[in-house]
C-alpha cells in the first residue's frame, strides 16, 4: 500500500510540473535588462528584429524558425535572424541563453524588448511586435 501510495504522490508532483513548465515554455516576456547592449554583427530590421538562438539537433528550433519567417514576411520592416548557440557561445553566456530555441525581441536600435525560451506562438510574436513597433 505504500509503494502504491508513493507512485501516486510521484505521479502528482511530475503531473503538476509538467503542467507549469508546458505553460512557461515560448511565453515572451518583458526584458527587465533593457540596458543590455550587445554588437550584433548582423543588420537590424528597419522597425524590429527576431533573433532566434538555435541548436542544431533541436526539432523546436525548426518549427520556431518557420513561425518567425512568417511573421517577419508579414510585418513590415522586421527581421529574422537565425543564430547557431553551438557557434556563438561567448555571445550565449553573455545573453544568459540556457536552451533553444531561445527568442529575442530587438527593437529598431538593437535593444532586447522581449524574450521566449522554446517555441512561441505566432499570434504572441505577433502581439509582442504591436508593441515593440510605434
Amino acid at each position: 500500500m505504500t509503494g502504491l501510495l508513493a507512485a501516486l504522490v510521484t505521479l502528482a508532483v511530475a503531473t503538476v510540473f509538467g503542467l507549469v513548465w508546458q505553460r512557461r515554455t515560448g511565453r515572451l516576456k518583458d526584458q527587465k535588462k533593457k540596458d543590455v547592449r550587445v554588437d550584433w554583427t548582423f543588420e537590424l530590421g528597419e522597425r524590429a528584429t527576431l533573433v532566434q538562438f538555435s541548436s542544431a539537433f533541436c526539432a523546436p528550433c525548426r518549427a520556431t524558425k518557420r513561425v518567425l519567417g512568417e511573421v517577419a514576411g508579414l510585418v513590415d520592416g522586421v527581421a529574422h535572424v537565425e543564430i547557431d548557440a553551438e557557434a556563438q557561445l561567448d555571445l550565449v553566456r553573455e545573453l544568459n541563453i540556457l536552451k533553444t530555441p531561445t527568442v529575442l525581441i530587438l527593437d529598431a536600435a538593437g535593444a532586447i524588448v522581449q524574450r521566449a525560451a522554446g517555441q512561441p506562438r505566432k499570434a504572441d510574436v505577433i502581439a509582442a511586435l504591436g508593441v515593440v513597433i510605434p
